[in-house]
């Protein structure tokens, strides 16, 4: 008597069931993604600081598009935007654990935009980390280098538009109701998870999850 062949598995079917291995290989994908957006963030922060140091006098203005853009290097013992300028060394302290909280956070992060949002974010404070533990006048009260000065606007940095654009992203999906898991709160768990699925990826029952 001859058996019947097993059934074949759809693609959903294949993604959720390739085991914890391709789960482990999904969710490295969105940790380098956080990494290498926490890198970008950073290294653009610096060097652009770099450039305005050796190129500038502290004080001096430089039209780019006047008058909607100038650079205007200030030396801000505050946080971003230049608020809060007396207690430098809080600064310190609250952005060395927002830092650290996200590191930690890293291998459960399963989402593409929760990825992007949290490197922006990391590279951001660890770009005016760095100004405030290695800047003068003092290890952990350094003043941080802006230099981005737009009419009518504190006078900001890469770093703190990096803050800003990564908590936007969080803001949005939050809204979306996309937990750092990837799943959905609104439809019991799909999502851009780690197991493969997207708000485009197919169910078994061959409706759009």
């Amino acid at each position: 008597m001859s058996e019947n062949p097993p059934a074949e598995r759809t693609p959903a079917e294949t993604k959720r069931t390739d085991g914890p291995g391709h789960s482990k290989r999904v969710r490295a994908r969105y940790a380098v993604l956080l990494l290498v957006c926490t890198l970008a963030a950073y290294v653009f922060d610096q060097v652009t600081k770099a450039w305005v140091v050796s190129t500038m006098t502290e004080g001096s203005i430089t039209p780019v598009l006047p008058p909607l853009l100038n650079w205007h290097f200030i030396r801000n013992p505050g946080a971003a935007f230049s608020i809060g300028t007396n207690v430098t060394w809080i600064f310190t302290i609250v952005q060395a654990l927002v830092s650290l909280a996200i590191l930690t956070q890293i291998r459960k992060v399963a989402s593409w935009g929760w990825a992007a949002a949290l490197g922006l974010v990391l590279g951001g404070a660890l770009g005016n980390l760095t100004d405030r533990l290695f800047r003068e006048p003092s290890f952990g009260q350094g003043h941080v280098v802006d230099f981005i000065a737009l009419p009518n606007f504190a006078i900001f940095n890469i770093a703190d538009s990096a803050v800003v654009s990564g908590v936007i992203l969080v803001c949005l999906m939050t809204l979306r109701g996309i937990g750092m898991d990837g799943r959905r709160s609104s439809d019991g768990g799909a999502g851009e998870s780690a197991a493969g699925t997207g708000p485009d990826t197919p169910r078994p029952d061959g409706n759009p999850s």
